[in-house]
């Protein structure tokens, strides 16, 4: 390469200008961008007109002889047109050797592009139309500032002309990075660093077939193309397949760069819009789909436009917090029948979302179908604007036979180098060997120090649900002192509570005594409330709810017997006379209820008291086994093994979680006592000599 590198630090000396007209470090990209690609069409336009003359034979337009059939035959290679600089032979750095006409002449080239590259660069957009690059606007704003002429005059000093496509693109990768260094506003938006374009490319070229055959590569949130396009660019240097690559975003500049540089591929179809809510490609199904989604961004914007999809893509909706599962399930949505896709996520659509969830009802979704091949950790500090770790999923509708329900993860997060200079947040890059490793570990398909190799079912789990009775210190329950009847059917029927017809209840604390004796209350202090509703959803409803049963000096009286609850034996006693009888664990519930008024009754506040039993609801996370009669034994010999109180099932939920930390934990070795007391000897020895110096 005729390094066109150089040419990054002239780029961005154009920012220069910038800083001294008071724009913030933050908004150059918006200012920078349109620019940026105006020079790079015209290079390209240029460079495409002399490769053309070429080919007519011609050194100059005037030998040819009809020159109609030139600017004909250019524009049907559909790269873009500009009149001014292909008809007039006029270019940027021509316009601004005289500031005088400047304004004019500048004015007449941005209206001498064809329509679609006006749209692109925003010539002359309405304030209703998607500007895109929207130079016409941008160039008003830095008119106004007194530094256009010189802005653009130092972009025309930018001479591509002598570079490829491939080059250009190369240096508008690393622009573009910068770009989304300092401008990026959440975590979420990622600019793909080359060692990982190169490490997904690798995985890629070692699944597939350098069969001559066509490709078709699909990024459905491509940004800029840098992923795509690099993707696209590795594997025809490795193999001889013809591709086509099709992409599409919704940020309005990185799409008019990703649009651009599509026109000057053999075959690419970039599209404007939003994956989530308007499919571009509904009809197709692709070969290779490659992605980095915005993670750690939330869909509530389009909430309403996911929940009434009817495409049938989402089978479960992540949390409204990160929408990057939606851009998976589209996805796999769009993957051809034997198609690979390898998608960057961040940690969290590891293990995001209890069993039930949306998160893990998409895991279950893509483990139940068997797509997930492999999942690999990247190191941290390997993004430009973010330190996490990251993770690249890979997967295939295509598995090989001995690879059927089996995924392998792969810890690559010590395989890197680190940078000798920083690029944003970027620290560590993965080269050549590192990204080799992880390859063959993928190949290999074996355990390893860093890859592991497990069934799939390893990542599922029952969250058994079950309603626990609790017992006393006897092991006694209050459930054994209900009354059982028989149903209309015949079978027994134990009842829910006893009922209490209660005289009096009484709760001494420390602060007060509270004591009930009216139990259906129709009066009130009309001086406080404003009616008995009010006395009721202001006084007595959150004094009946702060009655607490498990306190010892809570006690409920009726004619006979009182009822209260023992903490220390965990049961309830009820007490006749001096007698006390231990009933079993369970709950003593008061309840206050309002009743309105009817034709033959006042309003009243009613208090109700019962003895119930004491359940608990609780969960227990178990290991899964597909086939069904050994799963209910799994939960069973669990139950048998850890649960000691009476118990009913109630419902079991499938999950599916990766942990990485657990598979790949280290425990830290511990030091021996021989070298702790040597130490400590050693700390003993120098304090003595310290307490000796200081006597002295």
């Amino acid at each position: 390469m005729n390094n066109i590198l150089q040419y990054e630090s002239k780029v961005w000396s154009t920012a220069d200008l910038l800083i001294g007209a008071g724009i913030k470090q933050s908004d150059f990209p918006k200012y920078m961008m349109p620019y940026f690609a105006m020079v790079m069409l015209e290079s390209r336009l240029v460079r495409h007109y002399n490769e053309l003359l070429k080919d007519f034979g011609a050194d100059s337009i005037d030998d040819i002889e009809d020159v109609n059939d030139f600017f004909e035959e250019f524009k049907d290679y559909n790269i873009g047109y500009n009149e001014v600089v292909i008809r007039q032979n006029t270019t940027l750095a021509d316009i601004c050797k005289n500031d005088k006409t400047f304004d004019n002449d500048f004015d007449t080239y941005l209206k001498a592009f064809d329509p679609e590259t006006k749209e692109l660069l925003g010539v002359d957009r309405g304030n209703t139309e998607e500007k895109y690059l929207d130079i016409s606007g941008l160039s008003g704003q830095l008119r106004k500032k007194n530094i256009l002429f010189d802005t653009v005059k130092k972009w025309s000093e930018i001479d591509l002309t002598p570079f490829n496509n491939s080059d250009i693109t190369t240096l508008e990768e690393h622009i573009k990075r910068k770009w989304a260094d300092i401008s990026a506003e959440t975590a979420g938006e990622q600019y793909t660093p080359d060692d990982i374009i190169a490490l997904i490319t690798e995985i890629i070229l070692s699944k597939i077939e350098d069969n001559g055959e066509f490709l078709t590569i699909y990024d459905p949130t491509c940004g800029g193309g840098n992923l795509l396009f690099g993707v696209e660019d590795l594997i025809q240097k490795s193999y001889n397949r013809p591709t086509k690559t099709y992409g599409e975003d919704w940020s309005d500049s990185l799409y008019a760069l990703a649009k651009i540089e599509s026109r000057f591929r053999t075959d690419s179809d970039i599209r404007y819009g939003n994956t989530l809510t308007n499919i571009s490609f509904i009809e197709k199904q692709f070969d290779v789909i490659v992605a980095n989604p915005p993670y750690g961004v939330d869909w509530k914007g389009y909430k309403k436009d996911i929940e009434n999809d009817t495409t049938e893509r989402f089978h479960a909706l992540p949390s409204i917090s990160d929408g990057q599962f939606l851009f998976t399930q589209h996805i796999l949505s769009q993957l051809d029948a034997k198609g690979l896709s390898v998608v960057v996520h961040n940690g969290s659509t590891l293990f995001s979302g209890d069993a039930g969830s949306g998160e893990s009802n998409i895991r279950k979704y893509f483990f139940d179908n068997d797509w997930v091949e492999a999942i690999i950790q990247m190191p941290t500090d390997e993004f430009f604007n973010t330190g996490i770790y990251t993770y690249l999923w890979i997967f295939n509708k295509n598995k090989a036979e001995d690879r059927k329900d089996k995924v392998i993860l792969i810890n690559g997060s010590d395989f890197y180098e680190p940078l000798k200079k920083s690029k944003g947040k970027k620290r560590k890059e993965m080269v050549f060997d590192n990204r080799k490793t992880i390859v063959e570990a993928l190949t290999n398909f074996e355990d390893t120090d860093y890859a592991k190799v497990f069934d799939k079912w390893h990542f599922y789990y029952n969250k058994q649900a079950i309603m626990l009775t609790n017992v006393d210190e006897n092991g006694k329950t209050f459930e054994d002192q209900l009354p059982v009847k028989k149903n209309k059917e015949g079978s027994a029927i134990r009842a829910k509570s006893i009922k209490l017809n209660p005289t009096k209840i009484t709760q001494v604390t420390e602060d007060e005594t509270i004591e009930i004796t009216d139990f259906e209350i129709k009066t009130f202090d009309t001086d406080k409330y404003e009616n008995l509703k009010d006395y009721f959803e202001n006084n007595l409803k959150p004094l009946i709810a702060n009655l607490d049963y498990k306190e010892a000096n809570l006690k409920v009286s009726t004619a006979k017997t009182s009822y209260y609850f023992d903490a220390d034996s965990e049961s309830i006693i009820e007490q006749v006379d001096n007698t006390k009888t231990a009933l079993g664990c369970g709950k003593i519930v008061i309840k206050a209820s309002y009743k309105k008024a009817t034709k033959t009754k006042d309003a009243s506040i009613v208090i109700t008291t019962e003895l119930t039993p004491d359940y608990e609801k609780d969960y227990e996370i178990i290991p899964y086994a597909p086939n069904e009669e050994d799963n209910q034994q799994n939960i069973a010999d669990f139950m048998a093994k850890y649960i000691t109180k009476p118990f009913k099932y109630i419902d079991n939920t499938i999950g599916v979680e990766i942990n990485f930390n657990k598979v790949f934990y280290k425990p830290e070795e511990l030091r021996s006592l021989q070298e702790i007391t040597t130490d400590l000897q050693n700390l003993e020895d120098e304090l003595l000599n310290l307490e000796q110096e200081l006597a002295l």
